[in-house]
């Protein structure tokens, strides 16, 4: 039968620590009397939390609705999950550690040794297991002082880690525990996968002779790539006792070079998923002794579990504010029904979109005369006509599917047809154009400014490449080709308060009633004469 114990631990209270047999299996927390355990605090609801176990002999913990939520391993418990060896649970300020004694059967075994006395390899799960339970320790009495002192410890370190806001905070109180419990550590790695594509990324390092990060941060070649892609693919602790002689990693140049007589690696794995692997070596003379023992490796394994929690939290925590950046970005250019569909459908490639060729609708739209109306305004009352106009002018825009390229000085540039395809992204142009100059009129009936303003508006449409262009420092999703310059050229034939479009965007529109032709016109950088249409909405 496995049996389960809680070492509790309240923060306001150093002297209530204890330990609670779970001897039911069915086991409710909670602020009642009649609660099987009762943590009488505000914080912690009537029926807080329930420990279950199931036909398996698995544990499972659950949160009953509570106000203030369960935390388990640093984060909100949203549906039932089994408990480990370990895992530290949070109720109001009460920290509870897991203890799982299981039964002969059910104990994983060592998967061996490479090579015996020289590199050691042991299931993580198995070593956790072993440093809490004091397993190393013969007397019975000590055994049980040594567990209840090493659980109270993983209490503090996982209260630590909680509190730390960032990577660099979370690898800070790693360091500290690791120096200062192993002395033999000479330096420290924290390698993540933060791509979630299975490559190892050096997060952060230290040395114990310059705690501080080291400049080898930025250089992987004193880390045994070997040793750590071992660790992370098969989810197994490495002990290395005497590297410099071992024939399977002797010939690597990080050992060989650093002179690395020890190392230990182990996984950073929580419930199923590895997030990356803890690394540590030192430069020992094994003649005065064994520089890494078991039951470093067995700590270090079961740090490793508490440290993982805290980096799925901060890549989480990345994920989320990545795709806000992202939100934030594409917001810019496209309306939010436009951004939440590209963010679902994930077409973004490291948040950029992929330079494409398809076939859209361009729409160039500048203010008639803004030179001369430049010459009568302050720089202030400038910006504040264009804010107000670009602002009533983007609706349209956006109310018919359209992306915003960019403002160019008075002028809006918008095209339709990406980075969703839209077969009728002609008809959603002059849509668009129309739904313009509405607006338009409307504020100059409203005396919004001191002068009534006008608008040009050219559209043309054809193939052009859309997606993001730039450098490293600064991408903008924008519209290339010949297509673009055409109906940027077109403007210079448009009549004040009008619409002109190419042929082109006359042939794939659905209603051309809005549309009559008024000759052909040409235009630097083409060879041939181009069919103009233009709106007809002051016919006098």
């Amino acid at each position: 039968m496995t049996e389960l114990k809680l070492r509790l631990h309240v923060e306001e209270n150093d002297n209530s620590n204890r330990i609670v047999n779970v001897t039911k299996p069915e086991f409710i927390i909670g602020r009642l009397p009649e609660c099987d355990l009762c943590l009488p605090f505000s914080e912690v609801s009537r029926h807080h939390a329930r420990l279950i176990k199931n036909e398996a002999e698995q544990w499972i913990l659950e949160d009953l609705q509570s106000t203030n939520g369960t935390i388990l391993n640093q984060f909100q418990l949203k549906s039932a999950q089994s408990l480990r060896n370990g895992d530290v649970i949070q109720i109001g300020n009460t920290f509870m550690a897991v203890v799982l004694n299981l039964p002969s059967t059910a104990k994983m075994t060592s998967l061996g040794t490479m090579k015996e006395g020289k590199t050691i390899l042991r299931n993580a799960e198995e070593l956790q297991q072993q440093w809490i339970q004091a397993n190393d320790i013969s007397d019975p009495l000590t055994t049980h002082q040594t567990a209840i002192f090493r659980l109270q410890y993983l209490v503090e370190i996982a209260k630590g880690l909680n509190s730390a806001e960032s990577i660099e905070g979370i690898f800070s109180q790693v360091q500290k525990v690791v120096f200062q419990e192993l002395k033999s550590i000479e330096r420290l790695a924290l390698l993540v996968d933060v791509g979630e594509n299975g490559k190892l990324v050096l997060i952060n390092a230290a040395s114990k002779t310059s705690p501080h990060t080291i400049p080898e941060v930025r250089d992987i070649s004193w880390i045994s790539q070997s040793i750590c892609q071992k660790v992370f693919d098969e989810k197994v602790s490495i002990k290395l006792v005497d590297a410099q002689s071992d024939e399977d990693f002797s010939k690597e140049d990080s050992i060989l070079m650093q002179g690395i007589r020890g190392a230990l690696a182990v996984p950073l794995w929580d419930q199923n998923n590895v997030v990356g692997v803890l690394y540590a070596d030192a430069r020992l003379r094994l003649e005065h002794a064994d520089p890494l023992d078991d039951d470093d490796l067995s700590f270090f394994s079961t740090l490793a579990n508490l440290v993982a929690s805290s980096v799925q939290r901060w890549l989480l925590t990345n994920k989320l504010q990545e795709e806000a950046n992202i939100r934030h970005k594409l917001e810019r250019y496209h309306s939010p029904t436009v951004v939440q569909h590209l963010i679902a459908q994930g077409v973004l490639d490291n948040g950029r979109i992929v330079p494409i060729e398809t076939d859209i609708s361009i729409l160039f739209a500048d203010i008639v005369g803004f030179t001369a109306l430049s010459e009568k305004l302050s720089p202030q009352d400038i910006a504040e006509l264009l804010n107000c106009l670009f602002e009533e002018m983007i609706k349209s825009i956006f109310e018919a599917g359209g992306t915003l390229d960019k403002y160019i000085g008075d002028c809006i540039m918008a095209f339709f047809g990406a980075p969703e395809e839209q077969p009728d992204h002609a008809d959603r142009a002059a849509q668009a154009a129309l739904g313009m100059l509405a607006r338009l009129d409307d504020l100059n009936n409203k005396k919004i400014w001191q002068e009534p303003l006008q608008l040009r508006i050219a559209i043309n449409s054809g193939k052009a490449v859309v997606g993001d262009v730039g450098s490293s420092q600064r991408v903008d999703y924008t519209v290339l080709g010949a297509t673009v310059n055409l109906a940027s050229r077109m403007e210079s034939v448009c009549a004040p308060g009008e619409c002109i479009i190419s042929d082109a965007t006359y042939q794939r529109l659905t209603h051309k009633d809005h549309f009559l032709p008024i000759g052909e016109g040409r235009f630097k950088g083409i060879d041939r004469p181009i069919m103009i249409y233009q709106t007809q909405r002051h016919p006098d």
